[in-house]
């Protein structure tokens, strides 16, 4: 007769996550918002980006009708004529790229300074530390906005900014559980043998201070999107030609009044959706990985 065989860590982790039907749901969300934006380009009526195809006709027509190019704009048109629906998810594309890549150097940067300034120790961790908790003490937002307007618009001067303004809240939570694992014997072991440092930290210690970091990345991704959003909003971050939800509801901010209200309340909703979804998830992860926050 045989043994029931054991459950692994990643099947007790997603048992427990399917409990919670709010973070199902919200993970949900995210993988449909991920999906429709990737296949934008084929599930859209328009190319957002496409200059000969937009007309100032169609300027600011309300949802449901129908355009000079023979299709509906189920959500109305922006200021440039742009069919709404499709540069909503033009811009969730872009949203979701920036926030990913952004989160992901930021991750590596922070997670590897973190870990090398608690394994260093001595004056080396008291310098690196200390820099960190200095740029700590700035809002993100604002150090993000100095960085925009001296780097100017564009993708990759975006992107580092927000890398800039996000990297020490890994190394901060890096540091942290590194140096708890930096007494530990299995550390205290591979100092013993002629492993090089690199080898130690990144074979030996980062390893185990993914959990903390994965659910920092979470809200960090998040917050990316949120400040790429405002940025743009605010007209530094990407270019007028780029579709992105900040500037789409930048776009549209000033006809509110006027009562064009979907060229802002439409993208503001897709924004809203995305970003509340990933930090729905981000709780979840982070309440199944920290044992005192298990109910």
């Amino acid at each position: 007769m045989s043994t029931p065989r054991e459950a692994t860590p990643f099947a007790v982790f997603r048992e427990e996550f399917c409990r919670n039907r709010v973070a199902v749901i919200a993970l949900g969300v995210v993988a449909i918002i991920g999906v429709i934006a990737l296949l934008a380009p084929w599930i859209t009526p328009q190319n957002p980006y496409d200059l000969s195809k937009l007309s100032l006709a169609d300027a600011r027509r309300p949802p449901g009708f129908v355009g000079s190019g023979g299709y509906v704009h189920w959500l109305g048109t922006d200021a440039q004529g742009r069919d709404l629906f499709s540069a909503i998810l033009y811009g969730l594309r872009i949203s979701i790229q920036i926030g990913v890549m952004a989160g992901a150097i930021a991750f590596t940067l922070g997670a590897t300074l973190g870990a090398f300034a608690a394994y260093a120790g001595g004056r080396v961790e008291a310098l690196i530390m200390r820099v960190i908790d200095l740029q700590l003490s700035f809002p993100a937002i604002l150090l993000a906005l100095v960085l925009a307007a001296v780097l100017g618009q564009g993708k990759w001067p975006l992107i580092a900014a927000l890398v800039t303004a996000q990297y020490a809240y890994f190394a901060r939570t890096a540091h942290g559980a590194a140096s708890a694992e930096r007494s530990k014997e299995y550390v205290e072991a591979a100092l013993s043998t002629p492993l090089s440092p690199r080898r130690v930290v990144f074979r030996h210690i980062l390893p185990n201070c993914l959990p903390p970091l994965i659910v920092v990345a979470t809200v960090q991704i998040a917050s990316a999107i949120a400040l790429e959003a405002t940025l743009s909003f605010l007209g530094l971050g990407l270019p007028v030609s780029e579709p992105s939800l900040g500037m789409l509801i930048a776009n549209g901010f000033q006809y509110m009044l006027s009562g064009r209200y979907w060229i802002s309340i439409y993208p503001g909703i897709a924004l809203i959706f995305l970003i509340v979804a990933i930090n729905l998830v981000g709780d979840q992860i982070r309440d199944q990985l920290n044992p005192r926050l298990r109910r």
